[in-house]
């Protein structure tokens, strides 16, 4: 019914569909994997089911007569696409899906480039170099964190200074904050220091990695 679908409504025809490699997830007698056995008997179907679509530039733009660069600037790739048997407390069987997706940058330079200044150390307060684009938006909320490697979400940060409370030094082209030697950790290791900016809501720099 929803493949019939899909070559008739126009809105359908550009959603993608993993295979289908688990059984019917409907309908099920509650707390069983075993089909309908009442008295309506019915038979199972696919009817838990996840389409997805990717919307290009052009899609956007195009009420403005505009060109794109860049028609695809995310690719999807499904990696997982089953059934959970499991559950019970429903005539439906859930569906889960597993996607990769890769986001092309919207700018090819960075817009903050920042280093590291000398040996870093607990043993005595730090400097952090850095300079941003002409037009970079900059706020007095913006702030760069000292991060792990590893790190996986900006709130993972070790410790931040503020851009304008701990700058010591400006000039048209760079500019110096300091952190404490008392927020440096200890133990060491390898760390990033990451540019936070508040207008963009977004990290906007990342540093090559160093040890500590």
């Amino acid at each position: 019914q929803l493949n019939m679908a899909k070559k008739k409504e126009a809105f359908l025809k550009e959603f993608k569909e993993g295979p289908l490699q688990f059984k019917p997830t409907y309908k099920f007698d509650l707390d069983s994997e075993v089909y309908d056995t009442s008295e309506k008997k019915r038979k199972p179907a696919w009817t838990d089911r996840i389409l997805w679509k990717v919307k290009n530039h052009s899609e956007v733009e195009s009420k403005e007569g505009e060109s794109p660069e860049e028609e695809n600037p995310i690719s999807v790739t499904l990696y997982e696409y089953v059934s959970h048997m499991s559950y019970g407390i429903s005539d439906h069987k859930p569906v889960t899906a597993t996607f990769k997706l890769e986001m092309k940058p919207l700018v090819s330079d960075p817009l903050v480039v920042l280093n590291p200044e000398g040996e870093w150390s607990a043993e005595h307060d730090v400097l952090i170099h850095y300079s941003t684009v002409q037009e970079f938006p900059s706020s007095a909320w913006d702030w760069i964190g000292l991060f792990q490697v590893t790190f996986r979400h900006v709130k993972d940060y070790v410790t931040y200074a503020w851009v304008e409370d701990d700058e010591i030094s400006s000039s048209r082209d760079s500019k110096q904050v300091y952190m404490s030697a008392s927020e440096i950790p200890r133990m060491g290791g390898e760390f990033l220091l990451c540019y936070y900016s508040n207008n963009l809501q977004s990290i906007v720099g990342i540093s090559e990695p160093f040890q500590v």
